[in-house]
């Protein structure tokens, strides 16, 4: 008998979906809602080969998913038989450190985090409501993007400001992608065929947001977003680390109001901010093409990624793997090459034919005396998402 789960990812002005068996792991069908709020929105549905496209003006969430619903039911397959609806949700803070049934009491602390994911939590808080009206017969579930990292020592999630101010307003590392450094460490150690709890290993997710994690025996121990989705590596639009004191100089010399330095750091820095462009295939072909501002904006990616491999490798006292997924890990043979490269001095080493081979599979581009396995697995945090919630409402 089959399991159906809805999986929702809702952001401010989308929803991507996907309906996945949890039993077989069959993706029975997906979507993307777009421009939700404008004038004219657009509903991509796909199933069994085929896709369906509806353009209609979809004020909220509640109506996306309403016409959602109405693609299902005109097109297929049945939400009948769906048994829960699984809510990918960025920040469950210090009280949501596990997947969960959703009730009053889990949208309220929600609600209660929302400073701390200005950009994430209110629209998955409209995609929860939406969903319920529209599929008031199921359990909906809540998926954290900071579950994974809640293992994380005091000595990792700690900042060094007064104790009493980070308890007053909840403020220490929590990290982010949870879902994806979870699928893809368990994925790596499978691939090794080792047990995951005797597994040490750096995972490196690198797409438009990026972040790294550092597993000793299967247990996140460090990882390089924080408070935030802000710190860390330089991402497409995202500054990563950067001295706190810029921030006060900003708003005393430039005239920056807070909000306004808030969307520099989030939205127009990064490689945006270096290079003129988020995209990380846009930043190398201009590379390739002599672009000196592309060169210097690649250079510091990958001097960021660089230092963190460092410091998490000294940290875990060695590894067993070092793996790249995501959009750019998954894809940039020139990103992977450019790591790996300044890596030697810690006996890793790649294959450069294997490293240039596209693949949706798991792979291995060590070289053959490489002290470490480097690999490439696609990641998939839909599925971890299904089996997630297919373990809450079992």
């Amino acid at each position: 008998m089959s399991k159906p789960i809805l999986l929702l990812n809702c952001g401010s002005s989308s929803i991507k979906y996907q309906m996945i068996d949890a039993d077989t792991d069959e993706v029975m069908a997906s979507g993307l809602i777009e421009r939700i709020g404008q004038e004219v929105g657009v509903l991509t549905h796909k199933v069994n080969g085929e896709e369906f496209v509806a353009n209609e003006e979809y004020t909220n969430h509640t109506v996306a998913l309403a016409s959602m619903v109405q693609m299902f039911a005109d097109h297929g397959p049945s939400l009948d038989d769906v048994k829960a609806v699984g809510h990918r949700t960025v920040h469950g803070g210090d009280k949501l450190t596990s997947t969960t049934l959703i009730d009053e009491d889990v949208v309220a602390t929600l609600e209660a985090l929302s400073p701390l994911a200005p950009l994430h939590n209110p629209a998955g808080i409209a995609g929860i409501r939406g969903a319920q009206k529209a599929l008031p017969n199921v359990p909906h579930v809540a998926v954290f993007d900071t579950a994974f990292f809640s293992t994380l020592p005091p000595e990792s999630y700690t900042y060094a400001i007064s104790t009493d101010l980070a308890r007053e307003y909840s403020i220490r590392r929590y990290g982010f992608h949870g879902t994806s450094h979870d699928y893809v460490s368990h994925q790596a150690a499978k691939f090794l065929g080792k047990p995951y709890d005797q597994t040490t290993q750096i995972v490196c997710h690198l797409g438009n947001g990026a972040s790294i994690s550092a597993i000793k025996n299967g247990v996140a121990v460090d990882t390089s977003m924080g408070l935030t989705p802000l710190e860390g590596l330089v991402m497409g639009t995202r500054s990563g680390d950067l001295d706190p004191g810029m921030i006060a100089y900003l708003h005393r010399e430039a005239g920056m109001s807070t909000d306004a330095i808030d969307t520099l750091l989030n939205k127009a820095s990064g490689m945006l901010g270096l290079a003129g462009a988020s995209d990380m295939r846009d930043v190398e072909t201009a590379k390739e093409e002599g672009d000196a501002r592309a060169q210097l904006a690649w250079d510091v990616y990958i001097r960021r990624i660089v230092g963190y491999i460092g410091r998490y490798y000294v940290l875990l006292g060695g590894i067993d793997a070092l793996t790249f997924t995501a959009g750019v890990g998954e894809n940039s043979a020139a990103v992977r090459r450019d790591v790996v490269e300044r890596l030697a001095v810690l006996g890793i080493t790649l294959d450069t034919v294997n490293n240039t081979v596209r693949s949706k599979e798991p792979r291995a581009i060590s070289g053959k005396d490489s002290s470490v396995a480097v690999l490439v697995i696609p990641t998939n945090e839909e599925l971890q998402m299904a089996h997630e919630v297919k373990a809450v409402i079992a």
